[in-house]
């Protein structure tokens, strides 16, 4: 019998999709919109620079081609002949010369790739956009390789070519994409007084955030009641320790799956997580797991434990104190107390082996929850019964 896979269409966790909606950008849409806002009314007279910044995973991407796809509609309403070209400079090397040659494909399919200086591709593109009377914002995605690779002579070209069509209307406007401002301290101060006017800036999302953004693709590619909200839980606790990288996120939603469907599984669950990160995430060395005391070995096989055992992406302290104390039982120690094993755990979160974080009131104060998010409780079991075995030959 053919087992059935957990996704519906694992195409929405691809890299290159783009959601119909982004979620907690809405600030920095309407920001682009209020920039831009000129081609409705006067695109001829006027022409933009904005810079987006932002960390990896924190939607640069995703906002500028949304909002091209929106402010294509806005302009059509008018009648204006517009068009959004998103090009990746790093896909071409930084080298200006591909770059333009890129956007001037958009309209002249067969323009040579060869025999042409930046400069004359320049003038091809603008003599391109009056033949077509269109108004154009080149979105340039990953600008730092270009500065990188051309320096000041490339901003140069582009934030000055309406000088070379002076009395015309100006048909180009740009958007610069790039993680920081850093890369700009190479280029000479004109150039830089000439870029950094208009900034977006993307904050990291917080773990909040990104729930609400992995909920959002777990229900377009994944099959109904597949993915828990503990382990979108757990996915986003981990996407939010990587700097608040949604690609992060998405990439490990889509590997889970992935390993779900290798074992037959009728669901994610936390162990599959697991078992992806450790693909992403080196898992932790056995030379650290050696360095613990026994206690600490037994107390951290305990949350392995648990976990191993049970389909929970998260522990109580009580669930794993009572784990603990079954395994002194076994090799026949005596359980220490409450106040030590806290302080083990906290030494295990400072290692990087498990995450704690205070949970729900209850009548005896707050709870403790315990999350192993990036070894799996298996391998990590493993790891734990050989060394507990060599220490009590």
């Amino acid at each position: 019998m053919t087992h059935q896979s957990v996704f519906r269409d694992e195409s929405k966790l691809d890299i290159n999709y783009l959601p119909a909606r982004m979620f907690h950008r809405d600030r920095e849409s309407r920001l682009l919109m209020e920039f831009f806002s000129f081609l409705t009314r006067c695109p001829d007279r006027m022409s933009q620079r904005v810079i987006v910044t932002g960390e990896v995973g924190t939607g640069k991407t995703v906002l500028c081609q949304t909002f091209g796809k929106n402010i294509s509609i806005e302009v059509g309403k008018k009648g204006i002949k517009f068009r959004y070209i998103h090009v990746n400079c790093r896909e071409y090397r930084g080298n200006l010369a591909h770059v333009l040659h890129q956007a001037v494909t958009v309209f002249r399919s067969n323009f040579p790739s060869r025999g042409y200086s930046a400069g004359e591709i320049l003038q091809v593109f603008l003599q391109v956009l009056e033949e077509e009377q269109v108004f154009v914002i080149l979105a340039l995605d990953e600008f730092d390789s270009l500065i990188e690779k051309e320096g000041s002579d490339a901003v140069y070209e582009l934030t000055r070519l309406h000088e070379m069509h002076q009395g015309k209307p100006q048909r180009v406007s740009f958007i610069f994409i790039q993680r920081n401002l850093l890369s700009f301290r190479v280029l000479d101060d004109s150039s830089q007084s000439t870029l950094q006017r208009n900034i977006v800036n993307l904050e990291r999302y917080g773990k909040e955030s990104l729930r609400d953004i992995l909920d959002d693709r777990v229900k377009l590619a994944f099959e109904i009641a597949t993915v828990s909200e503990d382990v979108v839980c757990l996915i986003a606790e981990l996407s939010s320790a990587e700097t608040g990288n949604a690609r992060f996120g998405i990439e490990l939603l889509w590997r889970s799956g992935k390993y779900a469907d290798a074992q037959d599984a009728e669901c994610v669950e936390p162990e599959c997580v697991r078992q992806a990160v450790s693909t992403i995430i080196p898992t932790v060395k056995r030379s650290e797991l050696n360095g613990l005391g026994l206690h600490e070995k037994m107390l951290l096989l305990a949350v392995a434990r648990h976990f191993k055992e049970n389909k929970d992406a998260f522990a109580t302290l009580t669930e794993v104190e009572e784990a603990y104390t079954v395994i002194c039982e076994e090799y026949e120690e005596k359980s220490y107390s409450h106040t030590q094993l806290w302080k083990y755990l906290q030494r295990f979160t400072q290692m990087g082996l498990v995450k704690t974080e205070v949970g729900s009131v209850t009548s005896r104060g707050r709870s403790t929850m315990i999350s192993l998010p990036t070894i799996p409780a298996g391998e990590l079991e493993r790891e734990l019964y050989i060394l507990l075995k060599m220490e009590h030959r």
